[in-house]
């Protein structure tokens, strides 16, 4: 009754944007849930299970995420700040439908080609599976996103979170089996997906949308193409964004193992901690952001500078936690073994603190429709990521995994600070609009 009652209630209520702080504080409670509850699942692995079992479920979204990155084309920021509505969100359904099946099927046949072993390449196609659920769940949450409606995503993914980490626990408890407990996982998000937030995404519609709007998938082959090669340098850019964070663990799991990789894993998780305020604010500012560029570029500068303001203090509270009491807190998070590596802890934290600032500036660049020169931006930070694993790796161990994720983030940061300045500033002042 409670949570269904709050559900209820809250979609009866008369459907209007909500201010950016009210959206903001629901976006903040929503994905502190969420990221709690998938780092339980986390650490559940850690404590029911081995390290090579943590390894295990970390190769699977390593390889599965990439991959189901570049076929979202981040449709979910492209459809928030479509603030002149060039297109429906049928057109956008349609296209991640269509990309999201090609995606599923690379997953497959790289679990197949990679040579690992069969319950390896079992885990890798179920988290496939589950990322393919999750994909459709995010092209709603860009509706709800665009009507500034965070609240609604909120209350999905809290959904989501506390199921999945509750069915995911209690399969692995069970069955002490990694593929299994994806299984629970993956039934879990296609519940909540074909009830709350398929309700949810229509009445949305029927109350923003256009008379011709329709929650369904509009299969115009001209728009969808359309779409896809606008849509196309962000799906670049953010399969470049994951491979940043992925390719010290395809490293570590090559040169060191599996255990090694679960070590790694657990430890670089703790960055979701930071994210989970950085996407709030930037998914509340989002839309915001859009318009202001629009219409008022002095509020669109002043907004980006204060979410920066943020980053930087969130990055540092990291830091210090990780210098002052990291052994303890990744003794009480995990087991005692892994507290063995809070050096790597404290790097990870660095490279989260920079990733931060670096994630505050990309909104600004989307928000602008700067789409095209993030690509070769963030192919420069991974492969000074690919660099650095391969330069120190071997005779650095863990550490540098850590290295590289510093390395990536500054990379990353300053092209960012750099595109920004040179090409929203050139725009500003002369008061015309960038192309994409």
């Amino acid at each position: 009754m409670g949570i269904a009652a709050e559900t209820t209630e809250v979609v009866q209520q008369p459907l209007r944007g909500l201010s950016l702080r009210r959206n903001f504080a629901w976006t903040v409670v929503g994905n502190v849930v969420y990221a709690a509850c998938q780092w339980g699942m986390l650490v559940a692995l850690a404590k029911l299970g081995s390290p090579s079992l943590v390894g295990q479920f970390a190769l699977g979204l390593a390889i599965g995420a990439p991959v189901m990155m570049l076929a979202n084309l981040q449709l979910r920021s492209v459809q928030a700040t479509d603030a002149r509505n060039e297109y429906r969100f049928g057109d956008y359904l349609a296209l991640r439908l269509a990309t999201t099946a090609l995606a599923f099927a690379a997953i497959c046949l790289i679990a197949w080609l990679a040579g690992y072993r069969w319950q390896t390449a079992l885990v890798v196609i179920l988290v496939g599976v589950a990322k393919s659920v999750e994909s459709f769940s995010d092209v709603i949450y860009g509706l709800m996103q665009k009507y500034e409606r965070l609240d609604r995503i909120a209350i999905a993914m809290m959904l989501r979170g506390v199921g999945s980490v509750t069915v995911f626990a209690l399969a692995l408890w069970f069955t002490r089996s990694v593929a299994w407990a994806v299984v629970a996982l993956a039934a879990w998000w296609s519940a909540v997906l074909l009830t709350y937030e398929r309700q949810t995404g229509g009445e949305l519609l029927k109350a923003f949308g256009a008379a011709d709007a329709r929650f369904a998938p509009s299969w115009e082959r001209a728009r969808m193409r359309q779409l896809a090669w606008l849509s196309l340098p962000l799906g670049v850019v953010m399969v470049l964004v994951s491979l940043n964070t992925n390719i010290p663990r395809y490293f570590v799991e090559h040169y060191l193992g599996e255990a090694a990789l679960g070590y790694f894993a657990a430890l670089a998780y703790v960055m979701v901690a930071g994210y989970t305020v950085m996407n709030a604010l930037g998914q509340s500012a989002a839309p915001r952001l859009a318009r202001y560029y629009q219409s008022d570029r002095a509020a669109f500068k002043r907004l980006l500078a204060k979410m920066m303001l943020v980053a930087a203090a969130v990055g540092a509270a990291g830091i210090l936690v990780a210098v002052l009491w990291g052994r303890p807190l990744l003794t009480l998070l995990y087991r005692r073994d892994y507290a063995q590596h809070a050096d790597v802890f404290v790097w990870v934290m660095i490279a989260a603190a920079i990733s931060y600032m670096a994630s505050m500036l990309g909104y600004g660049m989307t928000a602008a429709r700067i789409f095209r020169a993030q690509v070769p931006l963030f192919a420069a930070s991974a492969l000074g990521i690919a660099f650095t694993c391969l330069l120190l790796l071997k005779s650095h161990g863990l550490i540098a995994g850590a290295y590289a994720l510093a390395v990536g983030s500054g990379i990353g940061l300053l092209g960012t600070a750099v595109i920004l300045i040179s090409k929203g500033s050139s725009a500003i002042l002369q008061g015309t609009r960038l192309e994409p």
